[in-house]
């Protein structure tokens, strides 16, 4: 079973942890400075969203309008929570406007999720497990999904190559999921760590998605070698 790992701090907490930061390593020092600077960092906590992840998924919906009211979101490694944030806002529209219909979101990660109105979180669940799928097909309308979310990451071991392995292994897992309950015609959009395995994967989604495309959110870190695959026009039938 995969240990997910997101890190999530806000401005307020980098403020404290410079107050104490005696004795810190200079990759830490180097870490706070970055995230006093960031101006995601800044305006995640100023639109109270759990991190700045959330602005990676608010930018690729802006572009590509994968989430839209009334659909049905199912967000895999969701700790802590920023993606839903976004997910609930986009399908929920009917809080603004009764006119529209209220979508569905489902988060699932192997950590405790803190909850979020609008959202059903499946804590402590492992996204790979059949007893998760099952759990999910019974919470979905109809059993099915249009859109897959997927920002989870291995605990970073230090070894590159060994990292991106490992996270290509938890994309290529979402293919299992996929065709357990992703409507046809549906999305899935997850991270990868760029390396030698990236063809691989999208050459594996493309068996089952229509169009395959490699997109990087400004919101990414330049200097990041993290990726996203937005798979579109799900085409395997559904068992």
């Amino acid at each position: 079973m995969w240990r997910v790992y997101f890190q999530a701090r806000s401005l307020h907490s980098s403020l404290c942890l410079m107050k104490t930061a005696k004795g810190k390593s200079a990759a830490e020092h180097r870490w706070l400075q970055r995230q006093l600077r960031d101006p995601y960092v800044k305006a995640s906590r100023a639109e109270n969203f759990r991190c700045r992840s959330a602005f990676k998924l608010l930018q690729i919906d802006d572009k590509f309008r994968l989430l839209r009211p009334g659909h049905c979101v199912v967000d895999c490694g969701a700790a802590p929570g920023a993606w839903s944030q976004v997910a609930v806002q986009r399908v929920n529209s009917a809080r603004a406007d009764p006119d529209l219909p209220y979508g569905t979101v489902i988060g699932i990660d192997l950590l405790n999720i803190p909850p979020l109105d609008g959202a059903h979180f499946l804590s402590c669940h492992d996204v790979t497990d059949p007893a998760t799928h099952g759990r999910l097909q019974e919470l979905l309308p109809e059993g099915r999904a249009h859109v897959i979310l997927s920002d989870m990451a291995p605990n970073a071991s230090g070894f590159r190559e060994m990292d991106h392995e490992r996270l290509v292994t938890m994309c290529l897992s979402l293919l299992d999921l996929s065709e357990k309950v992703l409507r046809p015609g549906g999305s899935l959009i997850c991270k990868y760590w760029d390396g030698g395995l990236a063809r691989k994967l999208q050459d594996k989604l493309s068996t089952v998605f229509g169009c395959v495309r490699t997109i990087k959110p400004h919101a990414s870190r330049k200097d990041s070698a993290e990726r996203y695959f937005l798979a579109q026009m799900y085409k395997k039938s559904l068992k």
